[in-house]
């Protein structure tokens, strides 16, 4: 097999966040997907394979972290897509097939992808007790994002508390059947982004993610309503940053960003 390892939502290596890449003729057993995911050790590995022509998708698409399969990546959908049009498997908008049904990702002219994900639909509810002692800062408000992103947001008061967070991460797993999305509204507009997330996911095995597409269908919405413009720039102030633009259209939301292919190899087990 051969295996790419992608930094998604990022123009330069090692930025961004990285996922492992494997374009199969079919998918093997779940035991070896979930093996090499663990063995490959980022957030996600992607692994897809060509569906016969006619259908209403031209690849199906699964996502594994070391621990798990998850419903929906935005990062490793977006590195798949990028070695599909780098590489010439794939021209023009590629169909994927996925837990989270179709998701379309479509190459722009200025070199980045846009995804076409399903908006989260976010419901208020009330801040769990425990929960700010846990993050390591108190939350203005708490949003359920439903079943396919499976967070909780937490609306912070200001960009410098979500970027000084230090959580208790195993503190944090009993909050959200995934994880927890911290976000702010950016301190200075001027910088180029709009709003500010970090995300702790240590239910499926990863603490911090670097910059996660999926966490962007909730971000979209919530912020959309508060700064009342459907096009925005998120920044995801992890160790590696990087930028989702995102643009809500209704029960769907565009994802836009850069990937880098840094490694290209061989699996030979």
């Amino acid at each position: 097999m051969r295996i790419r390892i992608v930094d998604a939502f990022t123009d330069r290596p090692f930025g961004g966040n990285p996922a492992g890449v494997l374009l199969l003729d079919a998918f093997p057993d779940d035991e070896r997907l979930q093996k090499i995911a663990l063995e490959v050790n980022h957030a996600e590995t992607a692994f897809a394979h060509r569906l016969p022509e006619g259908g209403e998708a031209d690849w199906a698409l699964r996502w594994f972290t070391p621990a798990t399969e998850v419903n929906m990546c935005g990062h490793a959908t977006l590195a798949t897509a990028h070695v599909l049009h780098t590489t010439g498997a794939h021209e023009g908008t590629v169909r994927f097939a996925t837990r989270s049904g179709v998701l379309a990702a479509t190459p722009q002219e200025d070199g980045s992808i846009t995804l076409d994900f399903p908006t989260a639909p976010l419901t208020q509810v009330p801040v769990p007790a425990g929960v700010a002692e846990a993050l390591g800062a108190e939350p203005r408000a708490a949003f359920d994002t439903g079943p396919n992103v499976g967070d909780l947001v937490l609306e912070l008061t200001a960009e410098k508390t979500v970027r000084a967070l230090t959580p208790d991460f195993r503190a944090l797993a009993a909050y959200a059947e995934r994880g927890i999305i911290a976000t702010a509204r950016a301190e200075d507009p001027s910088q180029g982004y709009d709003f500010v997330s970090r995300c702790f996911f240590p239910n499926v095995g990863i603490d911090e993610d670097p910059v996660t597409g999926s966490a962007h269908t909730a971000l979209a919405p919530f912020w959309s309503e508060r700064l009342g413009r459907p096009g925005l720039t998120g920044l995801q102030a992890s160790s590696r940053s990087g930028y989702v633009r995102t643009e809500l259209r209704g029960d769907r939301t565009l994802l836009s960003g850069r990937a880098v292919t840094v490694i290209d190899g061989e699996l030979l087990a």
